[in-house]
């Protein structure tokens, strides 16, 4: 079997930067990705796919990139679910990025390097990972 994506395109929004209850950092963010076609008015649509990255590299990314920097990213899919609030199960997708190259890099805004897990206050974010 194989699980392997690869994708090429811009930052939608500032990746966000959380960390667990036991201080692993991760960070959403999501891709927008062009299609290789034209919709019927002659432009070209585009994908957003929801993505996350852990660890080091996760706190890296947050750091350098921000909203139009373009990436290359190479992970896989993964599914979650669960139930909302009128007590249905809700199935989503993510890919989980394994490894991201920055093409053409817009700095973050800096609201976006503070967000953190609600139930914990760890020590400020840095980007150096090997």
């Amino acid at each position: 079997m194989l699980n392997q994506v690869s994708l090429v395109g811009r930052l939608a929004r500032d990746p966000e930067l959380y960390f667990t209850k036991g201080g692993v950092a991760l960070s959403k963010f999501t891709v927008a990705v062009q299609r290789n076609y034209r919709n019927p008015d002659g432009e070209y649509d585009a994908d957003f796919v929801p993505c996350v990255m852990w660890k080091g590299s996760a706190e890296r990314l947050t750091s350098v990139c921000g909203k139009g920097s373009m990436i290359s990213v190479n992970g896989r899919l993964q599914t979650s679910s669960y139930t909302n609030t009128e007590n249905r199960k809700i199935y989503k997708m993510d890919m989980i990025a394994e490894a991201v190259h920055f093409l053409q890099i817009k700095p973050p805004e800096l609201s976006t390097l503070k967000k953190q897990d609600e139930d914990e206050k760890p020590e400020p974010a840095h980007s150096s990972i090997s």
